[in-house]
């Protein structure tokens, strides 16, 4: 029987091999067909850029603007809007086919990049769509990095909104995505650009870092109020810090409050942030649980990025969305990257509802991003020395809907009582709020932020590998156990890789666009697993008395 559509993109896909008749995301099959026409053309685009670039030829910032925006809409989770893609297809052939004239050999372009837009959209998209690469290896490699610079891209649309850019990163990823049309590239080529791809993942990722930390501050240690106020509110999710900053903003003197959900917790440890009075706290939890959530919420919703969960009728009239992300029905906030976005409506549509309901009291405590945490670093050094900790364990990454990812919540509960988390990312949510106390004053949780400050994990171990005098990062007592979801968890972990780390272990489930046989490169290099249960992996990590 003839797929509806494929995609194997996120870890909750159909039966861990693909969903082939509609997204367990919610995505339909019209969606899937136009995303994979829209990364086809992105494609196209970046062979031409690729090849100006090679004549020794300037690209345009709006250019590199365009193709990371285009990538990051096709993510999990963030654009479900038809409409909205296809235009993105038709800015991205108009835009192809004038720096087409300017290439000196066309013959040597790919098909992507010659391709106008003529006939049937949905008949292309068939045809260029996860399985048009026959061979299933060099195809798990294509989609490998092809998803590693989708959350490239994320990583980089952030940090443009800041005003940051780095030229190297945007000519690498576009060099990257031309790359996985050229069928002269043998699988070691290929595994050679996945470990490239982790490289400027790492630069991507210092890149936002600056970008945040100069814009905000360096995050703080910070109690983060769960519960509610008495103000009607917006609830502002996703990853978009500069869009809360205007909200924010926009927002002063209104008697409106704005609370951050899900991924957005984190920027209540800058300190930028923390001077506006109407900056209530946290509502909720992870992105998965928001059908519930948002219902109780009352007030309108700002989605600035994923996660998106097709909305119920009941408070879809309140769902806004603005940037790579979109939704059928629901209104959408326009405005580019230096542009001022216009929050007037959301206001108004707020002053008008109800505050929302308590569904949770009490404090969260986070902002252990690595300036905080390396301003720690002595107490933490003296209490590795001195055996109070004795193992750090990473439990970074996604939160999702399947009842297996419980397994971190207990993994968490079971940890011996001298070992220390370090997180980012959404993940967090299994364990966040559990008592597990802390070790000399230093929290058993630290909470570096979004899966976008992922980077100060890495930053951290690489400066207790300095510290220790040690000449390999995995010489360090830190464990890897880390939840993947999407496209960004998969960049993260070709960075990780990239700077030598080795053993992790990825679940819920190892992603199904990995093939048996570069799973193996996988292991064989790096030590990839899987999880087991709590117990197994408990005996693992800590062996059988721990």
């Amino acid at each position: 029987m003839q797929p509806k559509m494929f995609c194997y993109q996120c870890q909750e896909t159909a039966g861990c091999t693909g969903c082939t008749r509609v997204g367990v995301c919610g995505k339909q099959p019209d969606v899937a067909a136009m995303q994979d026409l829209l990364v086809y053309v992105t494609k196209g685009l970046s062979a031409v850029t690729t090849a100006l670039r090679a004549q020794g030829e300037a690209v345009e910032g709006e250019i590199n603007h365009l193709i990371t925006l285009n990538l990051f809409t096709t993510i999990t989770n963030a654009n479900f809007d038809k409409e909205a893609i296809e235009a993105r297809i038709r800015d991205t052939l108009a835009v192809k086919e004038k720096l087409l004239a300017q290439v000196e050999h066309k013959e040597q372009l790919p098909l992507a990049a010659l391709w106008d837009g003529t006939g049937s959209w949905e008949a292309k998209a068939a045809q260029v769509g996860v399985l048009s690469t026959e061979n299933e290896d060099i195809r798990s490699l294509r989609e490998l990095i092809t998803y590693g610079l989708k959350g490239l891209s994320a990583y980089s649309k952030h940090a443009n909104a800041l005003l940051q850019d780095d030229g190297e990163v945007d000519a690498f990823l576009q060099r990257a995505l031309a790359a996985t049309l050229d069928d002269r590239l043998s699988a070691d080529d290929l595994v050679a650009l996945t470990m490239e791809t982790g490289k400027y993942g790492v630069q991507g990722m210092a890149l936002l870092d600056k970008a945040n930390t100069q814009a905000y501050g360096n995050p703080q240690i910070t109690k983060v109020s769960i519960g509610v106020g008495k103000n009607p509110g917006i609830l502002v999710s996703g990853h978009d810090l500069r869009d809360l900053e205007m909200l924010l903003e926009q927002t002063q003197g209104t008697g409106v409050d704005v609370y951050t959900h899900s991924e957005m917790l984190p920027a209540h440890y800058y300190p930028a942030f923390q001077k506006y009075p109407n900056f209530v706290g946290n509502y909720g939890n992870a992105w998965w649980k928001q059908k519930e959530e948002f219902e109780t919420f009352h007030g309108p919703i700002l989605m600035t990025t994923n996660c998106i969960v097709p909305p119920k009728d009941s408070y879809k009239d309140r769902l806004y969305t603005t940037g790579a992300a979109g939704y059928p029905g629901c209104k959408h906030i326009p405005g580019g990257i230096g542009e001022k976005k216009d929050f007037s409506a959301l206001i108004e549509h707020a002053k008008k509802c109800e505050p929302p309901q308590e569904i949770e009291r009490g404090e969260i405590v986070g902002g252990f991003a690595h300036a905080q945490v390396l301003a720690l670093a002595d107490k933490i050094v003296e209490a590795v020395r001195s055996g109070a900790i004795k193992k750090f364990v990473v439990m970074a990454g996604c939160d999702g809907r399947a009842k297996s990812r419980e397994y971190y919540t207990e993994f968490a509960k079971a940890l011996p009582q001298d070992a220390v988390i370090l997180t980012a990312g959404c993940a967090k949510y299994k364990y966040n709020k559990l008592d597990l106390g802390d070790i000399g004053g230093i929290s058993r949780v630290l909470d570096a932020g979004q899966c976008n400050d992922s980077y100060s994990l890495a930053v951290i171990a690489l400066k207790l590998k300095e510290v220790f005098g040690l000449e390999d990062i995995n010489q360090l007592p830190i464990i890897y156990n880390i939840a993947w979801y999407e496209q960004k968890a998969v960049i993260v972990l070709l960075a990780l890789l990239y700077l030598g780390v080795k053993d992790i272990h990825l679940g819920p489930t190892l992603p199904a666009f990995l093939s048996p046989n570069v799973a193996k490169v996988l292991v064989d290099n790096f030590g990839i697993a899987g999880i087991g249960t709590v117990e197994e992996d408990m005996a693992l990590f800590f062996g059988e008395n721990n």
